[in-house]
């Protein structure tokens, strides 16, 4: 069952009335956990940048589509290989300012993944 995000603002996100304040993902199976930015900073410095890694990390063979937040003011994005990898796996990814991709997120059906960037 996919969780339903009440709201977001910078530095958090809540979902299910759970605050976190820190990046999450969300598992096809509803489980909700940190996301782990290293996968991308040891490859771009950054966690701006999605790394292939990071994404073969998230992505499972069921999924339809991943929903990205990309931060308040939407400066993460997909490497060309991240994006590449899903493409080659028949998952659409669908990026968005975190607030609009919390909106798509819980008007979402289907097997979806969820990757939300909680600041800049």
């Amino acid at each position: 069952m996919r969780p339903k995000i009440d709201d977001t603002w910078f530095g958090s996100i809540t979902v299910e009335g759970q605050r976190y304040e820190h990046d999450i993902v969300i598992r096809l199976s509803g489980k909700v956990r940190k996301r782990d930015k290293a996968l991308s900073k040891k490859v771009y410095g950054t966690s701006h940048t999605l790394s292939l890694a990071e994404i073969e990390d998230l992505y499972r063979k069921r999924a339809e589509r991943i929903i990205i937040g990309t931060g308040q003011q939407g400066q993460v994005h997909l490497s060309q290989e991240a994006a590449e990898f899903l493409k080659a796996n028949g998952c659409q990814a669908d990026l968005w300012p975190t607030p609009e991709a919390v909106k798509q997120w819980n008007e979402a059906e289907g097997a979806i993944l969820g990757l939300f960037h909680i600041t800049c």
